[in-house]
C-alpha cells in the first residue's frame, strides 16, 4: 500500500504540474492551425506515464527494492521495457513524426487547408479538440485513437499500482496494437482526408459578410471559391492580406443564417452565424 501511494504521488507531481502548465499556455501541443493536435497530446501523455514507471520503479529498488541488485537478472523489473514498452511507446511518436510530415508537405502542395490560427487560439483550448476535426465535428478515427490510448493508459497505471514491486507490469506483447494500429489508422486519415474549404468564422459590419478560415483558393482553372448564405449566392472577394471572402450581406437574411463555401467543386461544413447579444444598458 506504501509503495502505491507513493507511486500516485509522484505520479500526481509529474502530471499536475505538466496539465497545468498546459492549460495556461498550450502552445506546445497545438497545430499549425492553433487547435490542440491529437498526436502530440498522445505521445506526451505516453512519455509522462513512461517517465513515471522508471522514476518510482527507481525510488522503491533504492529503497524498499535491496538496491542495484533488484535490478538484475533475466525477470527484472525493466525486463519488459525493449519487448512491450518502447513498442507502446513507438506507435504515437511515429504518428506523430509522420502526421506532421504528411499534413505539412498536403498543406504546401494546397491538397490540405489549415486556417491560420486566430489571436483567440494562444488561450486555453478545449479537450474536445482532440477527437474533432479542423471544422469542429468529431471524428471517427480520432476518437478510436484517443479512446483506445487512453484505455491503454489506465491499463498500465492500475496493473502497475497493483503491484509496484513487481517493477514494469507483465503485459501481453501485443498490446502495442492498442496504441499501433490506431495510430496507423490516425496517419492513413491524415493521407487519405479531402482538402475541403474550412470555415472558422463569420462576422457581419455595416451589412458586409466576412468569412474566415482556409481551403478558399480558387480551382487550377481560375474559378474563386462560392459563398452561399442560407442557399443565396454571395459576390465576394477575398483579402489579399487574410485570405477571407468578403461580400454584401443578402437583403434577406436574417439575424441567424447558414454560410457555405464551395471551393475546387469542394463544399465546407456548413456554418451557423448567431448575432452577438446586446449588452443590457446600465
Amino acid at each position: 500500500m506504501t509503495s502505491a501511494l507513493f507511486a500516485l504521488a509522484l505520479l500526481a507531481a509529474l502530471a499536475v504540474p505538466t496539465a497545468l502548465r498546459l492549460r495556461r499556455a498550450p502552445g506546445f501541443v497545438t497545430g499549425r492551425d492553433g487547435r490542440l493536435s491529437t498526436s502530440t497530446t498522445l505521445a506526451l501523455a505516453w512519455t509522462v506515464i513512461l517517465l513515471w514507471l522508471l522514476l518510482t520503479i527507481l525510488g522503491y529498488g533504492l529503497t524498499a527494492g535491496g538496491g542495484a541488485g533488484w535490478f538484475r537478472g533475466e525477470h527484472g523489473p525493466l525486463s519488459s521495457l525493449t519487448t512491450v514498452y518502447l513498442p507502446l511507446l513507438g506507435g504515437p511518436y511515429v504518428a506523430l513524426i509522420a502526421a506532421k510530415a504528411v499534413v505539412g508537405m498536403r498543406v504546401e502542395s494546397g491538397t490540405m487547408a489549415k486556417p491560420a490560427p486566430k489571436p483567440s487560439a494562444t488561450g486555453r483550448r478545449p479537450l474536445r479538440e482532440l477527437i474533432a476535426n479542423d471544422s469542429g465535428r468529431t471524428d471517427l478515427v480520432d476518437l478510436q485513437y484517443v479512446a483506445l490510448s487512453a484505455v491503454t493508459m489506465l491499463y498500465v497505471v492500475l496493473f502497475f499500482l497493483s503491484d509496484v514491486g513487481a517493477g514494469l507490469p507483465d503485459l501481453p506483447g501485443e498490446i502495442w496494437a492498442l496504441t499501433g494500429a490506431p495510430a496507423g489508422a490516425y496517419l492513413a486519415n491524415k493521407m487519405a482526408v479531402r482538402p475541403n474549404p474550412v470555415i472558422t468564422h463569420v462576422t457581419v459590419a455595416d451589412g458586409i459578410l466576412t468569412v474566415e478560415g482556409g481551403g478558399f483558393a480558387p480551382d487550377p482553372a481560375g474559378t474563386p471559391a462560392r459563398v452561399t448564405v442560407d442557399d443565396t449566392v454571395v459576390p465576394t472577394a477575398p483579402d489579399p492580406l487574410t485570405g477571407a471572402l468578403t461580400g454584401p450581406l443578402p437583403t434577406g437574411a436574417g439575424p441567424a443564417f447558414t454560410v457555405v463555401v464551395t471551393a475546387r467543386g469542394l463544399r465546407s461544413d456548413p456554418y451557423t452565424y448567431t448575432p452577438a447579444p446586446v449588452p443590457a444598458s446600465a
